[in-house]
């Protein structure tokens, strides 16, 4: 047997340096053992002591069964430490033993093992009584190729069956890290991305270093969220949604165009498609930093709708090489034109080439305006003029009016006399209304050239509210209509909601559509809203913003190609800490009525602790509260009397009960009329000016309460630049709200 195993591995006998024997330690086995082993090595041709034998049993004694898998996990083990171990209470050698006629030798030392020409190797042998006698070869690791660069950010996933479970792994790997610094860090996410199942309960942290892990697994670390979340859901069903005009601004996807191969990939081929229709390469304006220059001729209809089709179709095309499928699709009017590529009704080249017509043409139309107005369809629709139009249905009391300026003008000082919320959204034209008609025959002849085929993934269509039908979908006319009529979002997203458990996705820059939909009230329980991309007065690197989008993917049940996502770079799995698997008591108790005990006592000696409520640190909720939302993080009460402060005006203006220090005011719900609100509330109870801007840039407690310290102190009364403030929400509303194709 011995020699049949050095003929499959195909290795010389003389680069064996140890062999573990099975070792009788009789009398007559012993000797038989080497006896074997100098023939199958051809013991005269090799040099004297060249090859240790060891036993285990002379450490633990005889093991049945188990005595050649504990042979084999010692000579695993002297291989991975390079060392030989010595032979325990070895004094003579045995007499019977032909020493001399091999290599083989007994070290009472512990030795290191020194490399050779050839790897290091070990042979280990077992015999059973019965006949069964068995002996393998093993040889050293190769040395591993290190790993490849990796990103500058990594996503740690980890999940458990229960809560507690959670907190003992988050706890050992915390503590894993702070002793193991040398690791890299994208092997260990690695690892628990590719080398770990996906449980119920789970949690996500976005991290740059090992220190900045260790710090947000433990909740030291003040820029970094662990994400919480619960899920029995597999393969959660994915919606994306692409928004549409009013959410662009310079350097949108700038950061993901620098760190992620395939996004960059699928920008430069629409930059280089789009070049001829628009007469510049689009890479500039999308990397061009934010200002006042860039950002007007981002403004320009033609540049606009074609940067964000860029952004969006790229985005998309990154998150399926993630593995993030989408079940189905929305857009917001030009947003639709992405969905409808991704589901195969128009090629690339001509949903690019429709794209820059369609802006091009509506670039050419007389100046118009758009107001948003917190009012429903219903209501709205009769305090209109023949020339003003719905151009948008966002949410169920949240329209869109689009006409000539004068006429905008009028209804917006008709409804603010009324008390109506309205604003005018920084717009030139007036999308989807009667002033878009002149253009609508030349668009026509466009469209009838392209090809329109049937399509392969389901779309909500803007028309409808419904899903696109077939004949739709290749009817040009279909085309023109989505040009000139209303966009029917809020029933979209019904129609979105009657089926439950699905997740949806903003694919694009911003979280104008996120906003609207968390505001929805969905049948079928609430969804979990996820964002892309930052806002652009978020002071965050898009490629946070990124990972975040996809740990909150996980933790709703999505399913992720881990491998995917790593693309081709070399990484390596390593070993990290295991499972905390929680041991249970299953003795049965005493009878402690059959004991005499009176009705609902136990005696202390039963060991039983009385029954207590379990507290959850969330308050109940009254009647004029909703209860906190389903968030990614977990939540955490307030912790000093500025943080109470500023959870209560949050409680206040969005109607929710509890919020805790890391939840974030526009995940809750919030948006920018609502934020002016919480603005003053602020500033009333803290006696502080406080600008709108804070919430955009921290807008969790905890963020808000810290920034609230370092402002300079105003007398309550006072009303602080109240001009700049109404301009701030202006732009805040035209950023947020989707306002044209």
């Amino acid at each position: 047997v011995i020699s049949e195993a050095l003929a499959n591995a195909n290795v010389a006998p003389e680069t064996i340096s140890y062999i573990e024997t099975h070792g009788t330690g009789t009398a007559l086995g012993d000797p038989i053992e080497v006896h074997a082993l100098n023939t199958a090595f051809g013991g005269q041709d090799l040099p004297r002591q060249s090859c240790i034998l060891g036993a285990l049993k002379a450490n633990i004694g005889h093991l049945d069964a188990a005595a050649g898998v504990c042979g084999l996990i010692k000579a695993s083990l002297a291989l991975h430490h390079r060392q030989l171990p010595p032979h325990p209470l070895y004094e003579e050698p045995n007499p019977h033993i032909p020493w001399e006629e091999g290599p083989f030798y007994v070290n009472t030392d512990l030795m290191d093992w020194k490399a050779g020409a050839s790897p290091r190797r070990a042979g280990v042998s077992s015999f059973g009584m019965g006949g069964t006698n068995a002996h393998v070869i093993l040889e050293e690791a190769p040395k591993r190729s290190p790993s490849d660069p990796s990103r500058a950010l990594q996503l740690l996933p980890l999940s458990a069956a229960t809560p507690t479970a959670l907190d003992a792994l988050t706890e050992r790997l915390a503590s894993f890290l702070h002793k193991h610094a040398e690791i890299p860090l994208a092997d260990v996410a690695y690892t628990l991305q590719v080398g770990r199942r996906a449980l119920e309960y789970r949690r996500v942290l976005v991290c740059g270093s090992t220190t900045d892990a260790e710090e947000g697994l433990t909740g030291a670390s003040s820029t970094r969220r662990l994400l919480s979340g619960s899920t029995v859901a597999t393969g959660a069903p994915v919606v994306f949604l692409f928004p549409g005009q009013g959410a662009q601004h310079p350097a949108m996807g700038a950061g993901l165009y620098e760190s992620e191969p395939v996004f960059r990939e699928y920008v430069d081929a629409c930059a280089r498609a789009l070049q001829p229709h628009l007469g510049l390469d689009l890479r500039e304006l999308l990397r061009a930093p934010q200002d006042s220059t860039a950002q007007a001729r981002l403004e320009q209809t033609r540049l606009a709708q074609a940067a964000l089709f860029t952004v969006e179709y790229a985005l998309a095309r990154l998150w399926m090489s993630w593995g993030i499928e989408p079940e189905a699709m929305m857009g917001h009017s030009i947003g639709e034109y992405v969905a409808a590529c991704l589901s195969g009704v128009l090629s690339l080249d001509d949903a690019l080439a429709l794209v820059a017509a369609r802006g091009s043409l509506m670039q050419e139309l007389p100046p118009g305006a758009m107001l948003s107005v917190a009012m429903d369809e219903a209501g709205l629709r009769p305090l209109l003029g023949p020339r003003l139009a719905i151009a948008a249905i966002n949410a169920p009391s949240l329209c869109v009016v689009s006409g000539p300026p004068e006429d905008v003008r009028s209804l917006q000082e008709e409804l603010t006399r009324n008390g109506t919320a309205c604003r005018v959204l920084h717009t030139a034209h007036a999308f989807h209304s009667p002033m878009v008609e002149p253009i609508l025959e030349r668009f026509a002849q466009i469209v009838r050239k392209v090809k329109l085929e049937t399509p392969r993934l389901p779309y909500v269509s803007n028309l409808t509210g419904q899903w696109i039908t077939p004949e739709q979908a290749r009817n040009p006319q279909y085309w023109v209509d989505h040009l000139r009529q209303c966009v029917r979002f809020a029933p979209g997203l019904e129609t979105l909601g009657r089926k439950p458990g699905r997740v949806l996705l903003e694919v694009g820059p911003g979280r104008t559509l996120s906003t609207l939909a968390r505001r929805m009230p969905v049948p079928s329980g609430p969804w979990t809203v996820v964002t892309s991309m930052r806002h652009p007065d978020e002071l965050i690197p898009d490629a946070q913003v990124l990972h975040e989008a996809l740990g909150s993917l996980w933790l709703a049940g999505a399913s992720v190609n881990w491998k995917g996502y790593h693309g081709n770079a070399r990484r390596h799995r390593v070993a990290l800490p295991t499972y905390p698997f929680e041991r249970q008591r299953y003795w049965i108790s005493p009878d402690v009525q059959a004991q005499g005990v009176p009705g609902g006592e136990t005696p202390a000696e039963l060991g039983q602790p009385p029954a207590t409520t379990a507290t959850t640190g969330m308050p109940s909720p009254d009647a004029a509260r909703h209860p906190r939302p389903r968030l990614r993080n977990a939540f955490v009460a307030p912790r000093d009397e500025q943080e109470h402060m500023v959870a209560r005006v949050f409680e206040e203006v969005l109607g929710i009960e509890a919020v805790g220090i890391h939840d974030n005011f526009f995940e809750l719900g919030g948006h920018s009329l609502l934020a002016t609100a919480v603005v003053g509330r602020l500033r009333d109870g803290s006696g502080v000016s406080i600008p709108l801007q804070l919430l955009f840039e921290g807008p969790t407690v905890a963020q808000v309460a810290e920034r609230l310290g370092g402002l300079s102190w105003r007398p309550p009364n006072e009303d602080p630049e109240r001009d700049a403030l109404l301009l701030m929400l202006a732009e805040l509303i035209r950023l947020e709200t989707p306002s044209a194709p």
